[in-house]
């Protein structure tokens, strides 16, 4: 049944005139679609649907839906069942839940990498598709930094700001997040594919297009949305006054989203839309200790994360004994990869001390080194 209720979400999905609003709205109503199937016409209209829609349930239920529904409904599945592919929709365990608490979540979301980075805690970085030097540089210093610091970095894979972004969580061994203005079979731009095949090893990249839909102009700022939803705030590092960087950041306030904003040089076009978004009450930031400062909950649920995964390794039924220097040291291991590095910074441990208890938690089988770094061992 579970199978059979993805299929028809699917499917739902692709209905014309039913937006992600409309989705939502019944998702939250009645659950599975199976339910919503089985409920009369008069408890629909009840309910706020229209005829149309009502019409198109019928058709779904009789299995007399237009060629083309069909036709794109088989697609989705074949891209799914390909190695890495993942379609999620709003009943799957993993969907995104900040995404989800959106007005409007995309209804179908394909990912081709690791969904369950989808749920950790992360920053978008946002800026112009032609920077400065320093522009280029403050992007991949700030997301090599907000790494250490534990966040996973979203972007959306474009020229720029984007792409530096990505690479400085990249150069650390962290996760970074890509959100597409295209489907995952028609990478954008193109010469960026080895860099969104790079992201997908470790983390994600996403959309909520079709796999095979091109470029459309339309279709980026929609996708502001998604990096904005899927954050806990954005960082915008030199937009122009009319750029897609200032859309996302008024997006990201209306979500409730920290919107922080690095300042530039008066001289600089690039840097006027990073000053309006200031003057319109955005945080000015100039280290990365400026946007750690702001948010004291995300740490907190953070470091709840980690704890709890570690009491769960340390339960009594496991009946593992271990030093109090290498129990903190767990706290600090998750399920997504953490370099020594990253383990150093997190937990204050010097460096022969960390390596003794890195190899203890070995021996233990509580953790396991993988190329990313070392991850709690599965149990």
């Amino acid at each position: 049944m579970l199978f059979e209720d993805t299929l028809h979400w699917i499917t739902l999905a692709l209905l014309p005139g039913v937006g992600a609003v409309k989705l939502k709205a019944l998702y939250q109503q009645f659950g599975a679609p199976s339910k919503l199937l089985s409920q009369r016409d008069t408890q629909l209209c009840t309910a706020g649907l229209s005829p149309d829609f009502i019409e198109w349930l019928q058709h779904l239920l009789q299995n007399q839906l237009p060629t083309e529904i069909k036709r794109q409904h088989d697609t989705c599945l074949e891209w799914e069942q390909q190695t890495g592919h993942h379609l999620l929709t709003f009943a799957s365990p993993d969907y995104p839940p900040l995404l989800f608490e959106t007005v409007d979540p995309p209804p179908l979301l394909f990912v081709w990498g690791d969904p369950l980075v989808l749920t950790l805690p992360q920053l978008a970085i946002v800026g112009s598709r032609n920077p400065t030097a320093d522009g280029r540089k403050n992007a991949r210093r700030f997301a090599a930094e907000l790494t250490l610091a534990g966040y996973q970095i979203t972007s959306g894979l474009a020229l720029g700001i984007d792409a530096e972004s990505h690479q400085g969580a990249l150069d650390k061994q962290g996760v970074t997040i890509a959100v597409l203005g295209t489907g995952l079979a028609q990478i954008y731009p193109r010469h960026h594919s080895v860099l969104a095949n790079m992201i997908a090893t470790t983390g994600a990249v996403v959309s909520e297009f079709l796999p095979h839909t091109g470029p459309e102009p339309w279709n980026f700022p929609r996708r502001n949305r998604i990096i904005s939803g899927l954050s806990h705030g954005v960082l915008v590092v030199e937009a122009a006054k009319r750029s897609g960087s200032l859309i996302t950041a008024r997006i990201a306030a209306e979500q409730g989203r920290e919107v922080f904003v690095l300042p530039g040089s008066i001289h600089n076009p690039l840097a006027r839309g990073c000053h309006q978004l200031i003057r319109q009450g955005a945080k000015l930031v100039e280290t990365v200790d400026d946007i750690l400062e702001e948010l004291p909950a995300l740490l907190a649920w953070e470091q709840s994360r980690v704890v709890n995964q570690a009491e769960i390794i340390l339960n009594p039924k496991t009946s593992v004994s271990i030093s109090k220097d290498v129990k903190q040291l767990l706290t600090y291991i998750a399920y997504d990869p953490a370099t020594v590095d990253v383990l150093a910074l997190r937990s204050g441990l010097d460096l022969p001390l960390l390596y003794t208890c890195l190899m203890e938690l070995e021996l233990k089988g509580l953790i396991s080194m993988t190329s990313g770094g070392y991850v709690l061992s599965a149990t």
